[in-house]
């Protein structure tokens, strides 16, 4: 038998030290954060707000590249890769679940929502966690609403009435809710990408867009629009989402850090949306590049009952007892 040399030893104490740090090397989780927004957006910023509070809490055991403004893909795209195990995490807008689940239709609804007050109420509440895992048995789970806010109507004359919209084409997202909701008072939805709207709104491809201030200001929607009308007609918020299979898999310590460190960046990102809301609207009258249209009461009313057939419509595939639920948040 070959006896032990200090050389021999010395290579292997070098090898194994060189095993070891390939295997702690192989052992950092890589997590991909795609979005669409810019980073000076709530989502942005609360997805580098996660990246920081994941890396502070798990150290070297993780790795958390963000890629905003469709870098990456965009919302139609991110959950297949997602469920190929390209992206681990993303937070595409609630109307974007519609191939997955038609219970999150809910969220489109046009004014079920007075505020965001009644908006938290109903995420935080019972049916508003279920619906979180309402596509688990589709690969897809989620990990928390993010806020962008309410949605105001924009065009390039003033939209006081349901009548002035008739004719006008709508860039919607891919949404068979949002599209009924512009067919209701005789508008046109165009279904089309968020990277494609400032183009399309310059050009003239559509006529107009549905936008909460923080997207208006950050896209310069605003820029290219005559008029803004402050509707609140709809919400904008996000699911946060994950796969199924990649979060189960994690180790217990990785899940539960990535978990902490969700659950501060979603009461950090959703604080931060109804400051910047405020500040970017007053930021938009500000510029003077468009102009701000404030329909009256009856103006709303009338807006309201133009839309609400919609609820009717769509009550068989999202549930009378989430309608009901979400709108006795109201108060």
């Amino acid at each position: 038998m070959r006896p032990i040399t200090k050389k021999l030893l010395a290579t292997s104490v070098a090898m194994a030290a060189v095993l070891g740090m390939t295997s702690a090397a192989s052992a950092q989780v890589v997590v991909k954060y795609a979005h669409v927004v810019a980073p000076n957006t709530p989502k942005g910023q609360g997805a580098e707000f996660f990246k920081k509070r994941a890396e502070e809490i798990l150290g070297d055991k993780v790795k958390v590249e963000i890629y905003p403004n469709s870098q990456l893909f965009d919302d139609d795209k991110v959950l297949p890769a997602m469920l190929r195990g390209d992206v681990q995490l993303a937070a595409p807008s609630l109307a974007k679940f519609g191939k997955w689940t038609s219970k999150l239709g809910l969220f489109d609804l046009p004014f079920l929502f007075n505020d965001m007050e009644a908006v938290e109420c109903f995420q935080k509440g019972e049916k508003g966690q279920e619906l979180l895992l309402s596509m688990a048995d589709k690969g897809l789970t989620g990990l928390g609403y993010w806020h962008n806010g309410l949605k105001q109507l924009s065009a390039n004359k003033p939209l006081l009435t349901p009548a002035d919209a008739a004719g006008l084409k709508f860039r919607i997202q891919s949404s068979d809710v949002l599209a009924a909701q512009f067919e209701a008072v005789d508008a046109v939805p165009q279904k089309m990408a968020f990277a494609e709207t400032y183009s399309a709104l310059q050009t003239g491809v559509v006529d107009g867009q549905e936008n909460t201030w923080s997207n208006i200001y950050s896209q310069k929607f605003f820029e290219v629009q005559d008029y803004i009308t402050e509707s609140n007609h709809g919400l904008l918020d996000y699911l946060v989402v994950t796969s199924t299979k990649w979060w189960d898999g994690l180790d217990p310590e990785i899940q539960a850090g990535l978990k902490q460190a969700m659950d501060e960046a979603t009461e950090y990102a959703n604080g931060l949306s109804g400051k910047l809301a405020d500040e970017q609207r007053q930021l938009i009258v500000d510029s003077g590049e468009t102009e701000l249209v404030k329909p009256s009461a009856d103006d709303v009313k009338a807006w309201r009952e133009a839309m609400k057939p919609v609820w009717a419509q769509f009550e068989g595939d999202i549930g009378a007892d989430l309608i009901e639920a979400a709108a006795a948040c109201n108060k």
